[in-house]
């Protein structure tokens, strides 16, 4: 009985943190260059005198789906998804260097190019965008600007995108949905990462599959909790018959 208890408790448990992923895949469903979370289940044996027929069941993430989303023309200047494999540099507000597929960019207070108000790195560090210019973004991410307030103005380059490229394994998901290096070093830019400009990568989570895989969790816990309601119902008739002398 007590081993059931135990099955049925962890089961439980891990099925909530599993569920919970599910539910942050399905919230950011709709964000740009979002790259859904994996979960999965591992067996745990416990050690110890008498533990051998104990197992835990331990929800662990192991990484992210880097499937590319759909790409979605917005026909904005400043708006660029990433062809392929490959991630736009940010500057987080500790000062470290962090990658996302995200390329909705904006012009700070400051003039510089930003991501959601982290600054966007280029080849030599934040790119600062003039006043009263139409920037265009190329293919390699050159970033370029006509000034409107001249007639005829030429069009001047006055950056690029730091676009990099690395294997999953070196990577690690933070909270916030930005890639990080595991060794906390930043990675070399790479020259043959290809942009599309006026584009939105859109984020990777199927909401269909994910909603389904929720009912499938919520399910499976309220099968942990029958069993635990069995166990409880057991013991409690057991009692009575000991209580009884049988």
């Amino acid at each position: 009985m007590d081993r059931l208890i135990y099955v049925a408790m962890t089961g439980a448990q891990q099925l909530l943190e599993k569920q919970a992923v599910a539910a942050h895949n399905l919230a950011n469903a709709s964000t740009p260059g979002y790259k859904a979370d994996i979960s999965a289940f591992r067996a745990v044996p416990m050690t110890g005198p008498g533990q051998p027929t104990r197992t835990y069941a331990v929800e662990t993430t192991p990484g992210a789906d880097f499937t590319q989303g759909t790409l979605t023309e917005t026909g904005r200047d400043l708006d660029a998804a990433i062809n392929g494999p490959g991630f736009f540099a940010v500057q987080t507000t500790s000062g470290t260097e962090a990658y996302t597929r995200a390329g909705g960019f904006s012009v700070s207070a400051e003039g510089e190019l930003t991501d959601a108000g982290r600054t966007v790195m280029g080849d030599g560090g934040p790119i600062a965008i003039p006043e009263n210019s139409k920037v265009s973004i190329g293919a390699d991410g050159t970033v370029s600007a006509v000034d409107l307030s001249t007639p005829g103005g030429n069009v001047t380059t006055i950056g690029k995108l730091k676009l990099v490229t690395a294997d999953p394994a070196q990577l690690t998901k933070g909270p916030d949905g930005l890639f990080r290096t595991r060794n906390g070093q930043p990675l070399d830019g790479d020259d043959s990462v290809r942009i599309t400009s006026g584009a939105i990568e859109s984020s990777n989570v199927n909401a269909v599959s994910a909603m389904v895989d929720m009912i499938d969790l919520a399910r499976q816990f309220d099968m942990q909790m029958k069993a635990l309601t069995t166990v409880d119902q057991n013991e409690q008739r057991a009692t009575q018959l000991l209580g009884t002398g049988g």
